[in-house]
């Protein structure tokens, strides 16, 4: 259901791609984005007419999408294909070119060659044709190069292009580069259980990153590293059979859920990342205003609640269109262990009936509060704050109890008793040392307590059951 709705949620972002600038666009498969540093622009005959630096007004590297660039490790790890460093696309490192860079330009020569040998626009000719002709052991000489030497040298990617125009722009070579990952297929075939389609099955996941506390290369969502975990006959990935286009489907549209900072929430050790089933922006715009509402959007969060309640179209200032409170929404809570992910979470229910579950909550936090406190809502954050003792150093809710927390208010459910006991113990913790009988008891630790008692004591007692 996880990796289902990812796929479907990259193919929805991929609809949108025209309407993006470049950096926020979507790769398709065979294609990553990547930050580049510079391009070699080159005349027909293959020589280079200059090297031009793509860095912003704030030298950084732009993000272009180029072809895809996988993990490598080793001695003379692969080259890349149009995108790479100077020791392969180049043959130099700062201190000149040895055995090993020339290992690594040899390479990527080879694998140029090899795959545009065939293709007729003048950028893929004048490509092959830099490959013949240039010689490493003179790249110091050429006078484009000494003006750049040490720029070129800093480890960025490197493009090839002429005049305004990148070679992996280009539509003959687009075509051909995906034409050569048709052809070099090699894995098993079987059912995807994505899909359901016959295809080529991804023997390796790639790496999510941007989860706190995982490892900063990527961290598998799917992935068996010991004989323990296999069953008939089937190694790594093979054990749960994903198709590579739903592969990279799903962890390219994790990882971009990942980069939309503004989207992310901590809960505890808990990432939580949302999307809506069309991917517009608005629905999670919508869902972070009404989770975690600030002192600067309360009037906006209101109306949305009156509007669900009296049932009208919910509507947002900042966009023309109504909302479809209809559409699936998808909430995934994603936590760090070793080099893999745990699945803390997943729910999925209709935008409409998510907020109505967190009015409800808010409904039942309700409570007389100062005239100076103008927090109408106190966000789930906020709210978990309250079991927290503000002196320590990490300010960190319990993680098992801040992601039940959490889901019992977008389900609707009841809250989990370790958050009645955590405030308690608070109140209990900070009563005041000269008087035994006085206790600090915040406006949210007597929401949450309310909230608490009406939400699952209540149930009890209609139950016939005892408080």
């Amino acid at each position: 259901m996880i990796l289902q709705s990812l796929v479907r949620y990259y193919e929805d972002l991929l609809q949108q791609n025209d309407k993006k600038p470049t950096d926020e666009r979507i790769p398709k498969l065979g294609w990553c984005l990547a930050r580049v540093s510079y391009m070699i622009e080159l005349k027909e005959d293959g020589t280079v007419k200059q090297i031009i630096s793509l860095k912003t007004e704030a030298l950084k590297p732009q993000i272009l999408c180029v072809p895809e660039m996988f993990s490598r490790s080793g001695k003379c790890p692969p080259a890349y294909f149009l995108c790479d460093n100077a020791k392969y696309l180049m043959g130099i490192n700062i201190e000149g070119t040895n055995s090993d860079i020339k290992d690594r330009f040899e390479d990527s020569r080879k694998k140029h060659l090899e795959i545009l040998k065939d293709t007729e626009s003048i950028l893929a000719k004048a490509i092959c044709k830099y490959f013949e002709k240039w010689d490493p052991e003179k790249a110091k000489d050429n006078p484009k190069v000494q003006e750049r030497w040490e720029e070129l040298n800093d480890g960025g990617n490197i493009i090839f292009g002429m005049r305004d125009y990148y070679a992996q722009d280009d539509e003959e070579i687009q075509k051909t580069w995906e034409d050569y990952q048709e052809r070099i297929k090699e894995g098993q075939i079987g059912k995807c259980l994505v899909t359901g389609k016959e295809t080529e099955i991804a023997r390796i996941h790639r790496g999510i990153k941007g989860v706190p506390g995982a490892q900063s290369s990527g961290a598998a969502l799917v992935s068996f590293n010991a004989t323990a975990f296999e069953s008939y006959g089937k190694e790594q990935s093979y054990n749960a059979p994903v198709g590579k286009y739903a592969e990279f489907a799903y962890t390219t549209a994790l990882n971009y859920l990942l980069s939309q900072k503004k989207y992310v929430k901590q809960i505890g050790d808990t990432t939580v990342v949302y999307w809506a089933e069309d991917a517009k922006p608005v629905c999670q715009d919508l869902f972070l205003a009404a989770s975690e509402p600030t002192i600067d959007n309360q009037e906006l969060v209101k109306g949305v609640f009156e509007d669900l309640e009296k049932g009208r179209m919910v509507e947002v200032s900042e966009v023309e269109e109504n909302i479809n409170l209809e559409q699936k929404f998808y909430i995934l809570g994603l936590s760090p262990n070793a080099a893999r992910l745990s699945v803390r979470f997943f729910y999925t229910d209709s935008l409409g009936a998510i907020l109505r579950h967190i009015k409800e909550h808010y409904d039942r936090m309700e409570i007389v509060r100062r005239a100076t406190d103008g927090m109408e809502y106190l966000g789930i954050w906020r709210m978990l704050q309250e079991t927290i003792n503000q002196k320590m150093k990490d300010k960190k809710p319990h993680a098992g109890m801040a992601g039940r927390t959490f889901e019992a208010v977008l389900s609707g459910g009841r809250y989990p008793e370790s958050l009645y006991s955590a405030v308690l113990s608070r109140i209990r913790a900070e009563q005041d040392d000269k008087d035994a009988h006085s206790y600090k008891i915040t406006r949210g630790r007597a929401a949450i307590i309310k909230a608490y008692l009406l939400r699952n004591r209540q149930e009890l007692n209609m139950k016939g059951e005892d408080f």
